[in-house]
């Protein structure tokens, strides 16, 4: 008999999950492939996709889970996934992260907001939503998204045994960071106990989120003659609120006394200034706010301020402060959500 609850058209049970780089999703995949093979002795695979190697770049992983009498010979992407997990919930805005979903799919975000805002953002119709607030489980544990996610998957794909989960925390961890190992454990398990559950009832006219392949813009078939640019290089319309790990800076202005460190600091120039006059009539620029659009959540600003009047706050919690601020271009939005 099957343990598997559900399979495709070639006997997997699929998983993939949507990340961006430094939340451990990559990690993530490899745990619970490991937890599936070596806890329940399935047939699994798990590989990545990304692009550069650094934070804030999006990454997938995927997971296959297949019976033990069925051989994996599939080592493609994943389209059309049973569970998708979203460990940054501001990805849809780049990338279409419900693609090719089911109509008995299930969606696991990190988000701390509540099910009709996110069904809205990621325009979600159908199947299960599932939430749980993994940055703030892991704020408090100390530890990493990744963890925290895994003890929803695991709430999720009931056919596995969370205590195979909790023997690969310890193996993974127990040799280079023992101190890491019970901290991990206790995310897990809060994970697993707090994740929380919306099934959605579909209209007769939902078909399913079909999943289509980007085609490149710039490749030999699309390259215009002659290799020229129809797209100048620009900025103007970049959001970089998906890069965000879950912390952006905070600005108060009382504090400011507009020496521009954090300027010379930021990487992406996301700082407005207006050019104004001082108490004595002399020009100066001003420092008005932060551009959030552009802010990927480095937080060396924060550690160039010498006043203080740039500190860490949570991204859910900044949304009010981000509607007061200044943006370079009236058009565009800088919030994040």
């Amino acid at each position: 008999m099957s343990i598997l609850p559900q399979k495709n058209q070639l006997g997997f049970f699929e998983i993939r999950l949507e990340s961006i780089g430094g939340l451990g999703a990559n990690l993530a995949g490899k745990m619970l492939a490991e937890a599936g093979v070596l806890g329940l002795g399935l047939n699994g695979a798990n590989f990545s996709s990304y692009g550069s190697e650094k934070k804030g770049t999006p990454v997938k992983s995927f997971v296959r889970f297949c019976d033990p009498d069925v051989e994996i010979r599939d080592h493609s992407p994943i389209e059309q996934p049973h569970v998708i997990g979203i460990f940054h919930e501001t990805l849809y805005k780049t990338v279409d992260v419900i693609s090719g979903l089911t109509s008995e799919g299930i969606v696991l975000i990190n988000s701390e907001r509540d099910f009709e805002s996110v069904k809205t953002d990621l325009q979600l119709e159908y199947g299960t939503l599932a939430i749980v607030d993994a940055l703030t489980i892991a704020v408090e544990e100390k530890t990493k998204v990744n963890t925290a996610m895994l003890g929803a998957l695991f709430r999720i794909c009931d056919f596995l045994n969370p205590d195979a989960m909790r023997k690969v925390i310890r193996q993974t961890f127990e040799k280079k960071y023992p101190h890491l190992v019970e901290r991990n454990i206790r995310t897990f398990e809060r994970g697993y106990r707090e994740v929380r559950f919306q099934s959605l009832q579909p209209s007769a006219k939902i078909t399913g989120h079909t999943f289509s392949r980007p085609s490149a813009r710039l490749g030999y078939e699309t390259q215009e003659i002659g290799g020229v640019l129809t797209a100048q290089a620009n900025s103007i319309l970049k959001d970089l609120s998906g890069s965000r790990q879950g912390f952006l800076p905070q600005f108060e202005q009382e504090k400011c006394i507009h020496c521009a460190a954090c300027d010379t600091a930021c990487p992406d120039f996301c700082f407005v200034w207006e050019e104004g006059e001082d108490k004595r009539g002399r020009k100066q620029m001003f420092l008005k706010g932060i551009d959030y659009q552009y802010c990927k959540g480095c937080l060396k600003c924060i550690e160039a301020c010498p006043t203080n009047a740039l500190s860490e706050l949570r991204e859910e919690h900044g949304y009010a402060e981000m509607n007061r601020t200044p943006h370079r271009f009236p058009y565009l939005s800088g919030g994040i959500l």
